[in-house]
């Protein structure tokens, strides 16, 4: 809980001095603004030149940065973090536009199968919608992936929801021409692709967490997650995640971490039923494991569930059919019994319930069902929808979410990543309502900017100015800009990261902006957002980060000897 420290006088233990103070909060504005200062952890003063000295004792560290632009640390609500720290760690990157073709692909596998490995199996990390981002508009094929080994099991993982195993992992994992999945799994309905005569082609969707991949051990995860979230998101002044939970193990990892102070960033936790453990779990996580470095820390936030699976495996439950699919317009994965259950344990609790839902068929199923029992609690704990926002083509998905009362939960990094492949998908259908954020911002919501990094993430997923260029810029991945008219200001881009961000977590009365009693949770940058030419904005570096006061990133590069 923030704490009013405006009329304690008070000696500070740190000083940030910035003739550019950029607080993305209204009500802080101050163009007099010089500075903070920061005592036991927290925002004491945004101070102005004549209240400097007031603050400065003998003991107090004193950081001038000059010109440089002082904000809020940045905000990411929807992270795979250990997902992608260990894909970052352990796997082969196989992305493009590094590797362009078949082949490209074939030669970053084939070196790795030649080296060491930690796993008997080799995993490549490619980007969603691969297909779409190779030469060949393809995904290698099963025999392609053989021309590697025929002996050791590879799995190509195409984002979290798309995956292409050779002949070898297909019999590692028991997927022959008798093979019958599941009804479904943690992301979504698993899918088996076969060819004419029934056999396995290679390709399975949603059904990474059914293949028997040995997961890495606990120092290994600790590893990860250690240069992972350094190198991700605190180089790119990330103070906060809002983590979607791999395993427990992971979980007990950061809380070390935080505990050696080595973690990096604040995280709260929302932990994935079933994939991390079962809902009557994770409501009740006290009895399964303990957090001891504290919830400014690591705290568990909520419950996150999956009502579709994703675009690319034409599993998101969408209201018109996909190309080509015979009607198939994607499959809801949850029943309305489940969803009452989770609704009611989530609230009793004390949990914020996040669910993925990619098509507006399960975001407007998801909103009857939440309405229908009492709608969304109100105040922090407002349940979530991640994705919506992302394609919205009819208005009345927004009414649907306005009647269940929920929080929409979009990601700008997508409209780069798969802004132009909708209409691929889903012809004229998908060419509406892509990324509707100047529309959505002028109808009242308020919206966040998170990454949802995961297996074959872009590289600069986790830069929130990267994503502050996609709300703003709005270019694909092809180089088209999508529906320009829809672009937002850079200050409400920023304020997606930050301010709006910590909204969405129930948050904002301790971090996302700069205002006395908050978290001294900052950033320096080396130019200022609001004066760069557009294109420059995911170049901006961040040359300090300051997590409640404590400097644990200083880009040297920046400093010269002797600066502060």
């Amino acid at each position: 809980m923030a704490q009013d420290l405006t009329d304690v006088p008070a000696v500070a233990d740190t000083i940030v001095l910035s003739r550019n103070v950029i607080p993305l909060d209204v009500a802080a504005r101050d163009p007099e603004a010089r500075g903070v200062a920061i005592r036991d952890g927290r925002i004491a003063a945004v101070l102005r030149e004549d209240a400097i000295e007031a603050h400065r004792g003998p003991q107090t560290a004193v950081h001038d940065v000059g010109d440089r632009p002082l904000l809020p640390g940045f905000i990411d609500v929807h992270a795979h973090v250990e997902v992608a720290c260990r894909a970052a760690h352990g796997t082969v990157d196989c992305r493009a536009p590094e590797c362009g073709s078949i082949d490209d692909v074939l030669s970053a596998l084939s070196e790795a199968a030649a080296g060491e490995r930690d796993s008997p199996w080799l995993v490549g990390q490619a980007n969603l919608f691969f297909d779409r981002k190779l030469a060949e508009g393809r995904l290698p094929t099963r025999d392609e992936l053989d021309r590697v080994s025929r002996d050791v099991p590879i799995a190509l993982r195409a984002g979290g929801h798309i995956t292409v195993l050779n002949t070898r992992a297909l019999e590692v994992a028991g997927i022959d021409e008798h093979f019958h999945p599941p009804d479904a799994s943690i992301t979504g309905k698993p899918v088996v692709v076969r060819d004419e005569c029934g056999c396995p082609t290679g390709v399975v969707k949603e059904m990474d967490n059914l293949l028997p991949i040995p997961p890495p051990d606990r120092d290994q995860v600790a590893e990860a997650l250690h240069s992972g979230i350094r190198t991700m998101f605190t180089e790119h002044g990330v103070t906060s995640l809002g983590e979607i939970s791999e395993t427990v193990t992971g979980i007990g990892c950061m809380d070390d971490l935080a505990n050696a102070g080595r973690l990096g960033a604040r995280v709260g936790v929302y932990l994935w039923a079933p994939g991390t453990m079962s809902l009557a779990d994770a409501c009740d996580w006290q009895s399964q494991f303990a957090l001891t470095a504290g919830r400014d820390h690591v705290r568990i936030q909520g419950v996150k569930l999956f009502a579709d699976g994703g675009y690319s495996a034409k599993s998101a439950a969408v209201k018109r059919p996909y190309l080509g699919e015979d009607g198939h317009c994607g499959d809801i994965a949850l029943t309305e019994e489940f969803m009452a259950e989770a609704l009611a344990e989530t609230r009793r609790a004390g949990l914020q319930l996040a669910i993925h839902a990619n098509g507006d068929r399960a975001q407007e199923w998801l909103c009857d069902v939440i309405a229908a029992n009492g709608g969304s609690p109100a105040g922090g704990m407002r349940t979530r929808i991640e994705h919506a926002g992302n394609f919205r083509p009819e208005r009345e998905t927004t009414e649907s979410w306005r009647r269940a009362g929920i929080v929409p939960v979009p990601q700008p990094v997508f409209l780069y990543t798969f802004g132009d492949y909708f209409s691929d998908y889903l012809g004229p259908y998908g060419d509406l309502g892509r990324f509707p954020f100047a529309e959505l911002l002028a109808d009242g919501w308020r919206l966040s900017g998170s990454s949802d990094v995961w297996v074959g993430s872009e590289r600069e997923a986790t830069n929130p100015l990267f994503g502050v260029w996609c709300a703003v810029r709005r270019e694909s991945y092809t180089g088209h800009v999508i529906d320009p008219e829809q672009a937002v200001t850079i200050e409400q881009a920023l304020r997606m990261h930050t301010i709006d961000a910590a909204a969405v977590m129930g948050l904002e009365a301790e971090r996302g902006s700069l205002a006395p009693g908050k978290l001294a949770d900052l950033v320096v940058l080396d130019r200022d957002p609001f004066t760069v030419p557009v294109d420059e904005l995911p170049r901006i570096a961040v040359d300090a980060v300051y997590l409640g006061g404590e400097r644990i990133h200083r880009r040297e590069a920046a400093f010269a000897a002797g600066d502060a």
